[in-house]
Order: C-alpha cells, then structure tokens, then sequence
C-alpha cells in the first residue's frame, strides 16, 4: 500500500505557513490602509472556524470508519507510489468540485454552505468561514475514493492538503500567474469571482485546486467585468448574530416548504437551485444571468 509517512510534518508547516501568510495579509492591509479586514467579520470567521473544527472532531471516528469500510470492497489498487498520489489528488479535487457544484445547484446544500459566502469582505480569514456542517455529509462524496483503493487515511490527507490550497487562494492581493498555471489552477483572481454577487460571477469557479473542471463543465468565469467585484449574497441576512449567520437560510427554505402550495413543490423547493420558486417571485442565478445577458 503506498503511503508517506512524513504527513504530520507536512500538515504543521502548511498550517503555519497559511496561519504566516494570514497574519502577513492582515498587516499589510492594515498598514496599507486597504480595509480588506473588519473585526466582526473576521471574529464570526474564526468562530464559524471553530465550530466547523468542532463538528469535524466529533465525526472523525465514523469519518474514518465509513471510508475504511469502503476501502475494503475497493475495485482495484493502484500500486505505484507517485502514481497512486497524482490519481488521489486529482480525483480527490473533481470530488470536491461535485461537492461544491451540489452546494450551489441544490437548496438544501446551499443551505449548509451559504454561510462561507454571507462575507461582504474577501481574506485569508474568509477561507476560515467554513461550511459549518460540511464535515457530516462530505464523506459519502469521497466514497469512490475508497472503492478505486485509495486509504481513508490518505483520503483525509489529500483533502486538507487541497484544502490548505483553497484557503490561500481567498485574497484580494494581485497576483501575477502565468498563462499556463492559471490555465490549469485556482488563482486568487478565480476564486475572487466566484465569491461575488455580481449577477454574472454567481455560481461560477467552483474549482478547490484544478479549474479545469470548471472550464470543462462550463462554469468558469474570467475576473473581466468593467464594475468592482461586490462581494456576499445578492440579500445578505439583515440579521448576522452568531445563531442566524448559520441557520438564516434555513428559516427561509423552512418558510418556503411549508407554504408550499403541494408536497411536490415542497420537494422541488428542496432540489432546485437556490432563488427558484413554484410562482416566481424570486429567480435562479441562471435565469438572472440570461436576463442580464440580454
């Protein structure tokens, strides 16, 4: 089985380094006088942070377990070192870009992660604001992972190092690429559009590490728009207490599924993307986006 066993090692100077570079951002912002940082928002990342660590702690045993149990019914066992971690790494961030893509396609998952969006600033700490139950239903989207024989161990790893990734590229600072690394990887530019509520921006870069799945399926969007990146919802919650930045989404798909004209429309308000509706007083980013086009 292959396997590296320097991961703790590797996990400590990643996490210090993201933790440097944070600290690095937020003073040269400071200093610059750029205001990319405001304390409350940066306060209700950390504290989105703690709690998403929390949930992740109390789910690590079946986490494993699950993934574990997987790998035993694998279909085959790739047994070249290099190889084997060049296939998790890539498979493991198309799974990620699935995740994500459910995330924003479906209700009932956006419900989950609008909170890593509901920030009207862009930072390092933004990365932090994390999808706060994520941790209770991302496994079962790693679960090809296991069956192709990759360990639950090595699972884990794979993520947080593609994780790791995707928390540095949360910034507003230019950085200047090459053509061929943007053509094939999440730049900070990328990511800035994707977290933008400008109508043409929603939904799009869905991509952790590679955006080549994004170019391939066709959500991808260059940072090229002549107005400024607003970033947030389109109707951010007029009420962020530490309790309604999380559940704000909730009340509201609750709200709609309860005064649904039927069980089937209910349903629908489940599925369907976010802003759909049966009588169309709201409206998806995809038909917002065709109008806007016009």
């Amino acid at each position: 089985m292959p396997h590296w066993d320097g991961r703790d090692n590797a996990v400590l100077i990643l996490v210090s380094l993201l933790v440097v570079l944070t600290l690095i951002e937020m003073g040269v912002s400071y200093f610059e006088h750029r205001k990319y940082y405001d304390k409350r928002d940066t306060l209700t990342n950390v504290y989105l942070t703690v709690l998403t660590f929390l949930i992740n702690l109390s789910v690590k045993v079946s986490t494993f377990f699950i993934l574990d149990h997987a790998y035993r019914f694998r279909l085959f066992q790739i047994k070249n070192g290099i190889l084997y971690w060049i296939v998790l790494l890539i498979v493991q961030d198309f799974l990620y870009w699935v995740l994500h893509y459910t995330g924003h396609y479906c209700r009932l998952f956006w419900a989950m992660h609008v909170t890593h969006h509901s920030s009207e600033h862009f930072n390092l700490t933004t990365g932090f604001r994390s999808t706060v139950f994520e941790p209770l239903y991302r496994v079962f989207f790693y679960l090809p992972l296991a069956l192709m024989g990759f360990t639950a161990l090595d699972i884990l790893f794979a993520y947080l190092i593609t994780q790791l990734y995707g928390n540095v590229v949360h910034t507003q600072y230019r950085v200047n690429f090459p053509e061929w690394y943007s053509y094939l990887f999440v730049t900070p530019s990328h990511h800035r559009v994707h977290h933008a509520s400008n109508i043409p921006y929603l939904d799009k870069n869905m991509g952790m590490v590679l955006i080549i799945w994004d170019r391939i399926f066709r959500t991808f969007h260059e940072e090229n728009l002549p107005e400024p990146v607003k970033y947030g919802l389109t109707k951010q919650p007029e009420d962020t207490d530490p309790v309604n930045i999380i559940f704000h989404e909730w009340k509201a798909l609750w709200y709609d599924v309860k005064t649904a004209p039927n069980f089937k429309t209910g349903v629908k308000y489940l599925l369907y993307p976010p802003g759909w509706s049966h009588d169309g007083r709201t409206k998806t980013a995809t038909v917002l986006q065709k109008e806007y086009s016009k």
